[in-house]
């Protein structure tokens, strides 16, 4: 059975009750994990805030040492990871692969800027006056992370704020808790101090309830659904907790009547269907000129046809299952929706058929057309492997539809048109627009959703300064 971890610990919850984690290809079991109550995670919190003082005084170049350290041990157990990802999570093994290496680059980009972090000088505020700007540690932080993306969501929020001086307390998603505590170790084993970074496995509506209410924690960073957002958001104000908010999306994905045709179709199979279709960031409404329409469909279609859907540690798959059974019925529900509004089926639209799909939460890849915008899978997020196609007369109608939404995480475009380009560029409501690109993320840039997506940034010089105060000082030069 795993174990939760505090102050450099192995622990059991102090309940002495525990979760099944199960893979959800095969519905066997994979381990066990204490089931932790808000005594444990007052524990946990008590621990990061005894451990603060003195990892508050680490130089910055000394903790990028610590972090650089861990990602080199992480690297070199890739395998474990990702074979331990896939059999909780569900994803094929080489999507496991780019998350524990996507999780690699996010922690050697903060460890490189630990000799780069800056403060400021202001001369001559008055006559025998100059003005400094310190850069210091939050204290105590949260970490709230879903199961989607359990290690690389993990390491966009305990990266920026471990090199900034910072302790945490990281609740993993229930289902997915058993990568996160094997990073956990080899952070220690790369000489983080005991205390310093801590983990609790449980309910979020006692674990991270604690974690968001207890008020020696200074800041919440939590990536979820808008709706739980929104209560994350209710909670920590109560407190006046700094907060990051990673929520839902509804990405539209623009393709012109200029563009490279068979390059977006590509990018609209990956950015669908990556991860079944279980990202924030991935392709939620396809927008195509009319007059390319038949022709991306017709080559979208034969793409799609192509994937093969099985179990992860399967050679050759190219689709998991949906995590729980919860997600595979809230797709077949938003699908359903959309057929009694009218819309056809392109492709997939079922449960795959076969003994080896009979104990997995799987779904085919669906292409939907002849879309009612007033249907589920058009304003709700669809978390799951279903694109809709929308026809559209021109570029400006193309905004306009692309807008009409209360998501604004991330959003595509594909033209040979440097204005239109431009033009989409600053009238995307998004935090995040790719020109001409698939939907990669960058940990140079910073990373953040608008309206109902989101509250400040992830990625970029901008998520350390989301765990950074900065403070003013006056020097009287004249005594």
């Amino acid at each position: 059975m795993a174990k939760m971890f505090v102050a450099g610990e192995w622990i059991d919850s102090e309940s002495g009750d525990v979760d099944e984690i199960r893979n959800p290809a095969t519905g066997e079991l994979v381990d066990t994990v204490p089931r932790g109550t808000r005594k444990d995670a007052e524990m946990a919190i008590q621990a990061a805030a005894d451990a603060f003082p003195a990892w508050a005084d680490v130089p910055f170049s000394q903790r990028g040492e610590i972090l650089f350290n861990a990602a080199r041990l992480i690297k070199d157990n890739e395998k474990e990871l990702a074979r331990l990802l896939t059999q909780e999570q569900g994803k094929p093994l080489r999507e496991s692969v780019r998350e524990i290496r996507r999780f690699v680059h996010t922690i050697e980009h903060y460890a490189g800027l630990g000799k780069n972090v800056r403060g400021g000088y202001v001369p001559l505020l008055d006559r025998g006056k100059y003005g400094r700007i310190i850069k210091l540690p939050l204290g105590v932080c949260g970490a709230i992370v879903p199961w989607n993306f359990p290690v690389a969501l993990m390491g966009n929020k305990i990266a920026p704020g471990l090199l900034a001086g910072n302790t945490f307390v990281v609740k993993p998603a229930g289902t997915t808790p058993l990568t996160a505590l094997r990073t956990m170790e080899l952070f220690y084993q790369a000489g983080l101090p005991r205390g310093v970074m801590n983990m609790i496995t449980g309910p979020g509506g006692t674990v991270g309830q604690e974690i968001i209410e207890n008020p020696t924690v200074r800041k919440i960073g939590f990536t979820g659904s808008t709706a739980t957002g929104k209560r994350v958001m209710e909670l920590a104000a109560k407190e006046l907790k700094k907060v990051t908010l990673e929520l839902g999306g509804s990405d539209p994905m623009i393709v012109c009547d200029d563009a490279n045709i068979d390059r977006a179709v590509s990018a609209a199979s990956v950015g669908r269907f990556y991860n079944c279709g279980q990202a924030c960031l991935a392709v939620k409404r396809l927008y195509l000129f009319e007059s390319i329409a038949d022709e991306f469909i017709e080559k979208l279609v034969a793409k799609v046809q192509k994937l093969k859907v099985g179990n992860g540690l399967e050679e050759g798959a190219m689709l998991g299952p949906l995590h729980t059974a919860y997600q595979r019925e809230e797709i077949e529900g938003q699908v359903q929706d959309a057929l009694d509004r009218g819309a056809k089926v392109l492709v997939g639209g079922k449960r795959p058929e076969g003994a080896e799909y009979e104990r997995g939460f799987f779904y085919l890849p669906t292409l939907l057309t002849e879309v009612d915008e007033a249907s589920r899978v058009i304003r709700e997020e669809v978390f799951g492997p279903v694109l809709p196609i929308i026809r559209v007369k021109d570029f400006d109608e193309a905004i306009e539809k692309a807008n009409d939404s209360i998501y604004g995480l991330g959003s595509s475009i594909w033209t040979r048109s440097l204005r239109r380009a431009e033009i989409a560029a600053e009238k995307l409501q998004a935090g995040y627009t790719w020109i001409n690109s698939a939907q990669i993320i960058y940990d140079e840039l910073p990373f953040g959703g608008v309206k109902q997506s989101g509250l400040g940034k992830e990625h970029g010089y901008e998520a350390l300064e989301h765990y950074l105060e900065t403070k003013a000082v006056v020097v009287a030069a004249d005594v």
